[in-house]
């Protein structure tokens, strides 16, 4: 039971984070100046990305807990490795956006990882 729980609240959160990526976008890209309109576009894209990756990382987890439980060895391994890439995902925040002034990118690494340790919690406890 717990360990639904803690999948359930790492999906929520990591899905949360992405389309709280999304939403701002715009004034994200707006707050660079004046920078060319491909590099606007090209801004906005990374941008997107980044919270569509999320989203689909805290969807991906949610559903396979949902249509697979989380004892069995392919669920396991899709928690393993939706981890891994958290983990990851936080290590490149925060070697270059955390480095920023902007507060957001200074969380995102803490929320990826929070996220991260909870899955992995679920799988090892």
């Amino acid at each position: 039971m717990l360990n639904n729980i803690l999948i359930y609240i790492s999906s929520v959160i990591i899905i949360i984070w992405g389309i709280a990526h999304i939403i701002p976008t715009k004034s994200v890209v707006a707050g660079y100046g004046e920078i060319s309109r491909d590099n606007k576009l090209i801004f906005m894209m990374e941008w997107i990305a980044e919270g569509t990756a999320l989203i689909f990382i805290g969807v991906l987890t949610l559903l396979i807990n949902i249509l697979n439980g989380y004892q069995n060895l392919v669920s396991l391994n899709v928690f393993r490795i939706s981890a891994a890439m958290l983990i990851i995902m936080a290590i490149l925040t925060a070697l270059t956006g955390a480095r920023t002034k902007v507060v957001f990118f200074k969380i995102c690494p803490f929320i990826k990882t929070f996220g991260a340790v909870l899955l992995l919690l679920a799988v090892y406890l």
